[in-house]
Parts: structure tokens; C-alpha cells; sequence
């Protein structure tokens, strides 16, 4: 073990206490950085697919044409989606949290970092090379979520939600606090999603996971993943469902295939 296993409680708790300072130094470096430059991120990122011409929907578009699908799948070019400020500090407070979560999945892999340098002294030399891995992984996978919640979950949701007409009486307008709320947290919760391969390969190193498991729940796996996609997209069309689906099924192969082979796994054929 390293050398630092001689360090007591209050040592650790000393060295916690700077690494947790370090990560709030950069996380408010990084908001304020973003609550300067959020404006343009607000009209250019943020709010691109409130608009038909999100490049989402145009390729919606391309392929309802090209398939004649017509309107059960195009985003006609005129889409929009109107935003309200309700609260009449709604706007401000929007600005700080955006920030804060724009500088979170910037800093990310920092943050990261600075907790697997609080963790590193306990480790052996070869969990250290596994982990270093396991970091660049898990940092690629993060992002990997994000930008398929941006470009293909959160704009099927949008969209979705945007033109479901309960009354023709009802005019649909979003308020500007649903629709940041939604916004982030998909964006995050995808981002969390698409780092169950990395969970399943240190479950697996751990002992707690096996191959075999993956082979024998596969078929049940695929029906909840359509049952999951199905919810997030329930648009009717089947290519927006396997939009949502084929990425989230990817992760269960992916997942499989990170597990280490067991030598009492009786079946590590997949």
C-alpha cells in the first residue's frame, strides 16, 4: 500500500477538506467564466432546438422525405416553441444555474481528477494503471451521453411535448424554468447513463458481476430498453425509437463485453 496508509482520520479529513476546496475554486472559475458568455450560449446552444431549423429536425426532415413518412416524422421548417419568463426573477436565477451546470460538465473531468488524487495514495501500482483507464473512459463516456441527450433525446422530447394538443383550446407556451430544468437534467442524466459500462466493468473486477449474467437477461434487457426508449420518445414512429433505442442498447453490449472473465463464470460466450 502507499505510503500515506500511516495517515489518521483527521489527516484524511484534512486532505478531503483541500481537495473539495480545490474542486469549488474551479467550478466557481468556470461559472463565472460561463455566466459571462452564457447569453450567447443561451440563443446559440440552449435554445437551438426550440427551432425547426435544429439540425435534429432537419434531419428528420431529409429522412421523412426520403422514406415518404410525411409528417409522422418531419419537423416542419415553421416549428417553434415559445419561451416565458413567469417569475420575475426567473431570468437571473436561470443565468446563475445555468452557469453552474455549464461549468460542472466543463469541469468535469477535473473534478474527477482532483477526487481520484484524494483516492490514488490507497491504491496498489496496478489498480492505479487499471483506474487511469477507467478515468479517460469514464471522462469520454460522459460527454459521449451528453451530446446524444443534446442532439437526439432532449430534441424528440421537446418536440414531442411541444406539439401534444390535449385541447385545441390550449395554447402551448413553456416557461422558461420547465424548460431549463428539463434541459439540464437530461443532459446530465444521460451523462450518468452512459457511464453504466464503466460501473459494470469495476463491478465485474470487484467480483460482483459476471459475464453470464448479460447472456441470460439479454432478452428481457432488450423489452425494458424498448419500454424505456418507448417512454422517452413516444412518438409512434419506429426510426425515432430506435434512435433512442440503439444507443442505450449499445451501452448493455458494451457493458457486457467490459466485464472481465471470471474463472468460475461457466458461460463467458456472448
Amino acid at each position: 500500500m502507499a505510503s500515506d496508509s500511516q495517515m489518521s482520520f483527521w489527516d484524511h479529513l484534512d486532505a478531503l477538506r483541500e481537495v473539495l476546496i480545490r474542486i469549488a475554486i474551479v467550478v466557481l472559475v468556470l461559472a463565472v467564466s460561463s455566466f459571462i458568455v452564457m447569453p450567447w450560449v443561451f440563443d446559440n446552444v440552449i435554445m437551438a432546438p426550440c427551432s425547426g431549423s435544429f439540425p435534429t429536425y432537419l434531419f428528420f426532415d431529409k429522412v421523412a422525405k426520403a422514406l415518404g413518412l410525411g409528417a409522422e416524422l418531419s419537423t416542419a421548417p415553421s416549428f417553434k416553441i415559445d419561451i416565458v419568463s413567469v417569475e420575475l426573477t426567473s431570468q437571473l436565477f436561470v443565468h446563475m444555474s445555468a452557469s453552474f451546470w455549464m461549468a460542472f460538465m466543463i469541469g468535469f473531468p477535473v473534478i474527477i481528477y482532483q477526487l481520484w488524487g484524494f483516492v490514488a495514495p490507497a491504491l496498489y501500482e496496478n489498480e492505479r494503471r487499471n483506474t487511469v483507464k477507467a478515468f479517460i473512459f469514464g471522462n469520454v463516456m460522459f460527454y459521449l451521453g451528453v451530446v446524444v441527450a443534446y442532439f437526439i433525446v432532449f430534441p424528440l422530447a421537446v418536440r414531442f411535448l411541444a406539439e401534444y394538443n390535449l385541447s385545441s383550446a390550449i395554447r402551448p407556451i413553456v416557461s422558461l424554468d420547465s424548460y431549463m430544468d428539463n434541459f439540464f437534467m437530461l443532459l446530465i442524466m444521460m451523462g450518468a447513463v452512459f457511464e453504466l459500462p464503466l460501473l459494470a466493468w469495476l463491478l465485474g473486477r470487484i467480483g460482483l458481476l459476471k459475464r453470464s449474467f448479460f447472456k441470460t437477461y439479454r432478452r428481457h434487457a432488450i423489452v425494458a430498453l424498448l419500454i424505456l426508449a418507448a417512454l422517452i420518445t413516444p412518438t409512434g414512429d419506429p426510426f425515432t425509437l430506435f434512435l433512442v433505442f440503439a444507443p442505450i442498447y449499445a451501452l448493455w453490449e458494451m457493458s457486457a463485453r467490459l466485464v472481465p472473465v471470471a474463472s468460475d463464470d461457466d458461460d463467458d460466450d456472448l
